[in-house]
């Protein structure tokens, strides 16, 4: 009972409200979980809330138990997990705001292990002395591009940046004006070699750059030549570039490095799985490139990283910069890596084993057979405010990769029965709150919840009464 409830009259209805010392004597099971802190600031902010209703007018009865399940239920909202599954109908695989790739099994268990117990990080277990923590993964990025060393670091555009401020700090880099791409979160090339500390130096059109605008760029301050990869678009029509075996031969001449990022980052033969063909990294070692640099969370299909491989001598320059400490991976993701890593090199089983390509190569017509399943229970579900059909969809790629191919899909099209666009933004709020959050998108005056991505049918499934009854 709070100082000014006691100079209440004894008839006060606040009265009645019991005391924060008595509420923590009476609930020690609360306690113990919560601690004295977090529970005391809860009963207050339950009992606050009562005195406002009897301010109001309102009748209140007093029920110890009721206050008890209250601060109770308020407290387990207010610790539960920030970073939560959801599932992702989005139409994009890899979707940058929900996570990108998903680890497999073999990765999600190395990161246990290494987030639960000591570990050789940066130990020889042979000699008993320090050793290099990227010597968990080099050799595997060698052995799959066939460079001659590699590193890693936090992310895509850390490992350009870093490219760049060893090898170019002070001096130019010629980039044709086709590739200065925004790369996500309006992040864009220009601004990402202006804080590496060298000068850019636009070449070429838009559209069309010729191996001579190279050229004609390269002079005594000129670092290297650098090709980026067109994250999220591509250009048609009447265009022109130069190839990555012509680059090479150019700087070769020059005698500069010739660096490549390839953005995405492919280790796999998609044509062969069935998918638009994309560029290997591999491929492009082979086609010349001193340094290349890719992500680990898209097309790879592992955590998020930078990738940096190539000549022996460039990546120990990398490696000596003291920003490269700034920019290091950390030891889960080093533990993930390494198992996602490991998978490549059996590419039969890359399908099953990585989550990445299993959504990416789902058969269509097991996708459309969940579409029927899925049908009926979710109109029962969102009826008679909403009705649901199976569309054709195209999935998208996503994160920049295979930026206008599309992989053939199913949806449930939900359609508000009053054509009512606010009805859908309610629809897609009830969605969202659901214990298991379901993302989908709106399009075309409907929520389409594209099922190429759904691997988790029963979760689905079972929180449709939820839904029915937030609709009500």
């Amino acid at each position: 009972m709070s100082d000014k409830d006691k100079q209440l009259p004894p008839t006060t209805p606040h009265r009645r409200l019991p005391g924060i010392d008595t509420l923590l004597r009476q609930n020690p099971e609360l306690l113990a979980r919560w601690g004295h802190e977090q529970l005391t600031a809860a009963l207050r902010a339950g009992l606050a809330l009562l005195r406002h209703r009897i301010d109001q007018g309102e009748q209140v009865q007093v029920d110890m138990d009721a206050i008890r399940d209250s601060v109770a239920a308020q407290l387990e909202r207010d610790n539960q997990r920030s970073l939560r599954p959801v599932l992702n109908l989005s139409g994009t695989v890899l979707h940058t705001n929900l996570g990108r790739a998903c680890l497999p099994e073999a990765a999600v268990d190395a990161v246990i292990c290494a987030a639960r117990h000591p570990s050789n990080l940066e130990f020889d277990l042979g000699s008993g002395r320090r050793g290099d923590r990227e010597s968990h993964v080099e050799a595997l990025i060698c052995e799959l591009t066939g460079a001659e060393a590699a590193t890693a670091v936090n992310n895509n555009a850390a490992a350009v940046l870093l490219v760049l401020n060893t090898l170019a700090l002070g001096r130019q880099v010629p980039v044709s004006r086709g590739e200065l791409v925004e790369i996500g979160g309006s992040f864009r090339i220009p601004e990402v070699m202006q804080r590496s500390g060298c000068t850019l130096v636009e070449i070429g059109a838009t559209n069309r750059t010729h191996l001579r605008d190279y050229e004609t760029a390269i002079g005594d301050q000129t670092a290297l030549l650098m090709k980026v990869h067109a994250s999220n678009y591509r250009l048609e029509g009447f265009t022109s570039e130069v190839s990555e075996s012509e680059l090479a031969g150019l700087a070769n001449r020059y005698g500069i490095p010739f660096v490549i990022d390839l953005g995405s980052g492919c280790l796999a033969d998609f044509a062969a799985l069935g998918l638009p063909r994309e560029r290997t990294a591999g491929e492009a070692i082979a086609n010349g490139a001193d340094l290349i640099t890719f992500s680990g969370d898209k097309l790879l299909g592992g955590p998020q990283a930078g990738l940096i491989a190539g000549r022996g001598e460039l990546i120990e320059q990398i490696r000596s910069n003291p920003l490269k400490r700034a920019l290091r991976l950390d030891k889960m993701s080093l533990a993930a890596l390494g198992e996602v890593l490991k998978l490549y090199r059996n590419p039969a089983a890359l399908p099953e084993a990585l989550p990445t390509l299993r959504q990416l190569t789902r058969p269509l017509a097991d996708i459309q057979a969940q579409a029927q399943l899925l049908e009926l229970p979710l109109g029962d579900a969102v009826s008679p405010h909403y009705t649901v059909s199976v569309a054709q969809a195209c999935s998208q790629v996503g994160s920049g990769a295979l930026p206008v191919e599309s992989v053939p899909s199913a949806c449930l099209c939900i359609s508000p029965a009053d054509a009512d666009d606010a009805a859908l933004r309610r629809l897609a709020a009830a969605l969202r709150a659901l214990p298991l959050p379901v993302i989908g998108r709106l399009h075309k005056g409907a929520l389409w919840l594209d099922l190429r991505c759904l691997d988790n049918e029963a979760g689905f499934l079972d929180q449709l009464p939820q839904l029915r009854a937030s609709l009500a």
